[in-house]
């Protein structure tokens, strides 16, 4: 074969094959142009089912929700979310005044996924609950992608401050401290008993405890909270999270035992430690500042104290009391750790009525769950 045949033959090859190609794609588009009216209302009933479903929600639930706002409504309430009071991870909290002239707090959730239905379950289910030492929920929006929370608003700010803050340190004593750990361990304890359905917070620290201008402490902050209906308020690991530093070991770890209430329960007795321990003078050993060297140091001084009636560590009768519980709360087998009704118990006893805990084996546990949160 000659070399212009042999081009032409290749070329009559590229033009079949470029026909062919041709062909296909307009059978093709055509398919895509027949189909988009179907797939279109295809998106269309599931939009259309999914919003029947938040509305069906809705109506469920009308007597036990909050109000609902619109975002045109929250823009008001803020004036256009103006005074900006803090951001977490799951949201921005904007300061806020109703048509009545109470004061709120907008949360502004970020993140947001799916159709609201899960949002909305939550809401009502933490709309319904009732408590002094709960957060009031006093409305929501759910509008397309925005979400949001308004809560009462707290004059006093978060716990965390008043006991790291130097300069607000003074501004409560030990008695008013233990009020408030008894308040906290109150809310819980009607989180994990009280409700119809258990509530377990999943993050509970002093940051998320909220004052009210009378120092009263209410538990904020449900991003985290997951919902529980099984009899022993077990879930699975799935559903663990939390803030390192007051994670329960069994939330990483299975071989701890089972995620429950008692995982509150840890997280609660680590706030109490960090409690007495930004108002305790620990310099003697600044090259062991941990988490780990302060609960050894804080026990070896109770066991000490209570066990030989010296004076090992210079603390107010109060001061130690609540860290006696804590370290009740923070033993490493969730069983072993008390109830939050029972805690509330605790403290309202005298301290020498109350039991010595096993030493909490918190110094592995610690280099453990940096390790795992840090991969």
């Amino acid at each position: 074969m000659s070399i212009e045949g042999f081009l032409l033959f290749h070329l009559k090859i590229i033009g079949s094959l470029s026909a062919t190609a041709g062909v296909f794609f307009t059978c093709l588009a055509w398919i895509i142009y027949r189909q988009k009216p179907m797939l279109n209302l295809f998106v269309l009933q599931k939009h259309a089912q999914s919003k029947s479903n938040t509305e069906e929600i809705l109506r469920r639930y009308e007597a036990l929700t909050p109000k609902r706002y619109n975002y045109s409504d929250l823009k008001k309430i803020t004036r256009c979310f103006k005074e900006k009071l803090g951001e977490g991870g799951y949201g921005t909290v904007f300061k806020g005044s109703l048509p009545d002239g109470r004061m709120v707090a907008v949360k502004l959730l970020k993140g947001s996924k799916g159709n609201g239905e899960e949002f909305l379950n939550e809401v009502t289910s933490i709309g319904r609950t009732s408590h002094v030492n709960i957060i009031s929920l006093l409305g929501f929006c759910l509008q397309g992608s925005k979400r949001a929370l308004v809560y009462e608003y707290m004059a006093n700010g978060s716990l965390q401050k008043y006991i790291y803050s130097e300069s607000l340190k003074s501004a409560l004593g030990w008695e008013s401290l233990r009020k408030i750990a008894v308040g906290i361990a109150q809310g819980l304890a009607y989180l994990h008993q009280g409700c119809s359905t258990h509530i377990i917070h999943f993050d509970i620290k002093p940051h998320n405890i909220l004052l009210d201008e009378d120092f009263c402490p209410k538990i904020a902050d449900f991003g985290l909270a997951k919902l529980c209906h099984l009899k022993d308020s077990a879930l699975s690991m799935a559903d663990a999270r939390g803030t390192i530093g007051f994670i329960a070991p069994e939330v990483f770890c299975r071989g701890f035992g089972v995620v429950s209430t008692k995982s509150d329960v840890y997280s609660y007795g680590m706030m109490m430690l960090q409690m007495v321990r930004g108002r305790t003078d620990t310099k003697e050993n600044t090259e062991n500042s941990g988490e780990a060297y302060f609960t050894n140091w804080i026990y070896d001084c109770l066991v000490k104290d209570l066990q030989s009636q010296e004076i090992s560590c210079e603390m107010e009768e109060t001061a130690k009391q609540i860290a006696l519980v804590g370290l009740w709360c923070i033993q490493m087998a969730p069983g072993s750790r008390p109830s939050m009704s029972t805690v509330t118990e605790m403290l309202e006893k005298n301290i020498n009525e109350l039991e010595i805990p096993p030493k909490p084996f918190i110094s592995c546990f610690s280099t453990q769950a940096q390790s795992h949160f840090s991969s």
